[in-house]
């Protein structure tokens, strides 16, 4: 056995932790990334699962509600171990002073995996390396950070945003047995085995367009779309009121087309016929009007074609946006997505945004093993 899952349901943090390693037992973890519920003390659960896995790479976050295999949960934890037979190597970087040093401590952590890899961040192989990030997910800072890293390397990372069960409060990143706010965790990876990406959102591309023609970018506010108040501008392209537009946000977000592919833009909410936005739109983009597709067979269908392309799928870590999650509660489908998942080990969270190749809404990034 390579890979092992576990999760557990109890109640406080002793009782947790000495379920999780039951389930565990001795197996032998080079890499363990876990995900815990924001109920639990967030520097206690860091340090008990450290302590548990003492020689391993042990990261994660909070949430705003837990996957693993076959299930959605809330108020767990969710954990995937790995040996050295999947994971070749693993070095985990911590950004903290997140928004006023962010961009800084990216460099300070491509050095760090250059140091430790022995090439340079532009020279590895994106065949043979890729990376995970989790950002604190009340930071704001996902877009200046991404971008940083995207200048300084070719490696993909994939990740997503902590949550704190929707109260929007505090949300922290684990690693090396601490919990961190306003930080950032980097993990690079050389896995001894093949891998892949999935981004799929389960949006259509409707005619309407947007472009953001006014925008208060640090505030991920769009002040006018097509030379008119954005709430407006939004309103008319629904074909609904003023006052029930915000009532669309969830089946009908907008999204930055590149290839034919939606990268999501999600609406939060509208103020003073402004639109605030959960990630950035910046001035002068054009964007496509999306309408709400089909998650359970979307998701069904990606997981199909990624199969297909590599073989077989020994593991999947599910990035997993809380507006999906939340649509899913909705519609009664909060089962019968986690079925999807029954069959493969998999573990995630729902977030409050993505990582793939920039920050994104209400999509699941996805990371697969061979």
């Amino acid at each position: 056995m390579n890979i092992i899952t576990a999760y557990s349901t109890q109640d406080n943090i002793e009782n947790v932790v000495k379920d999780i390693k039951q389930q565990m037992g001795d197996f032998d973890a080079k890499m363990v990334i876990f995900f815990a519920s924001s109920k639990f003390d967030p520097q206690n659960i860091a340090t008990q699962m450290q302590n548990m896995f003492t020689t391993a790479s042990v990261f994660g976050s909070t949430t705003a509600g837990e996957i693993i295999s076959g299930k959605m949960l809330k108020n767990s934890v969710v954990a995937m171990a790995f040996n050295s037979n999947i994971i070749g190597d693993v070095k985990v970087e911590v950004i903290e002073n997140l928004t006023d040093k962010g961009v800084e401590g990216v460099e300070i952590a491509y050095t760090a995996f250059e140091k430790y890899f022995g090439h340079s961040m532009q020279a590895l192989d994106v065949d043979k390396y890729v990376g995970m990030v989790l950002f604190d997910g009340l930071s704001g800072a996902e877009e200046r950070i991404l971008d940083r890293m995207g200048d300084l390397t070719d490696v993909r990372f994939v990740g997503g945003s902590a949550g704190d069960d929707l109260k929007f409060e505090k949300t922290y990143v684990y690693a090396n047995g601490n919990a961190y706010q306003n930080a950032a965790i980097l993990v690079l990876l050389k896995p001894s085995i093949n891998f892949g990406l999935i981004k799929t959102q389960s949006f259509c591309q409707l005619s309407q367009k947007l472009v953001a023609t006014k925008v208060n970018e640090e505030n991920r506010t769009v002040l006018e779309f097509n030379h008119k108040p954005a709430a407006k501008a939004y309103a008319e392209a629904i074909g609904t009121s003023l006052e029930e537009a915000s009532n669309h946000f969830m089946h009908n977000p907008i999204g930055l087309m590149i290839d034919d592919e939606p990268y999501v833009r999600s609406p939060m909410q509208i103020k003073d016929e402004h639109v605030i936005f959960y990630c950035n739109v910046l001035e002068g983009a054009e964007l496509a009007l999306l309408e709400a597709t089909d998650i359970i067979a979307d998701t069904k269908q990606a997981i199909k074609d990624k199969e297909k392309e590599m073989g077989s799928i020994s593991a999947i870590i599910n990035f997993h946006c809380i507006l999906r999650t939340l649509e899913l509660e909705q519609k009664g489908l909060m089962q019968e997505y986690g079925q999807i998942f029954a069959d493969i080990p998999t573990v995630g969270f729902s977030t409050y945004g993505e990582a793939y190749i920039g920050h994104i809404n209400q999509t699941a990034t996805m990371l697969v093993f061979e």
